[in-house]
């Protein structure tokens, strides 16, 4: 397998998911799971996924669907689209899955994974992160990891219409 083909390979679907991580078990590796929208790939999405690789052998993660993000983020989102999103995601070094999830949340992905760390970055609380109880009782552990300050996909796109707007009255 080439490196290009290794790349689709870190894609899966829910009940390709369930299988990987049933290979992984048997082999006693500890699994790390975060989620996100990831519509613009910067600097603090890469500081976020580094920290969440730390905390496991392996690092799934979850990417929120096209229709997904237009209910959470608006119309004019997401910018990429889901196979864009996993694919750029799947390119990464420190990801070893990608999952899409259809749902606002992805409690029942997590549901599914019971991965042994959950992994939220910013400034959450235990009780606002969805799959927290499920992988507690499970026997794992949930990690809030701080976000870099003033570095967010939406800040890049607000500066950029910014710009567009300047750039139109010149």
């Amino acid at each position: 397998m080439n490196k290009a083909d290794l790349i689709k390979s870190k894609i899966f679907t829910s009940s390709q998911i369930v299988q990987r991580v049933a290979q992984w078990r048997v082999h006693e590796k500890n699994i790390a799971f975060t989620n996100g929208v990831f519509d613009i790939l910067h600097p603090g999405h890469i500081y976020s996924l580094s920290q969440a690789a730390k905390e496991a052998d392996y690092l799934i993660v979850g990417v929120n669907a096209d229709a997904s993000v237009k209910r959470l983020k608006g119309e004019d989102r997401p910018v990429n689209n889901q196979e864009a999103r996993a694919l750029i995601l799947a390119s990464l070094i420190i990801v070893d899955a990608i999952v899409i999830f259809e749902e606002d949340t992805p409690l029942e992905l997590i549901k599914t994974i019971l991965p042994d760390v959950l992994v939220k970055g910013g400034d959450y609380t235990l009780d606002q992160i969805a799959g927290a109880t499920e992988v507690i009782t499970n026997g794992g552990r949930v990690v809030i990891n701080p976000t870099l300050e003033g570095i967010s996909t939406t800040t890049i796109i607000s500066k950029r219409s910014l710009l567009d707007n300047q750039a139109k009255k010149s």
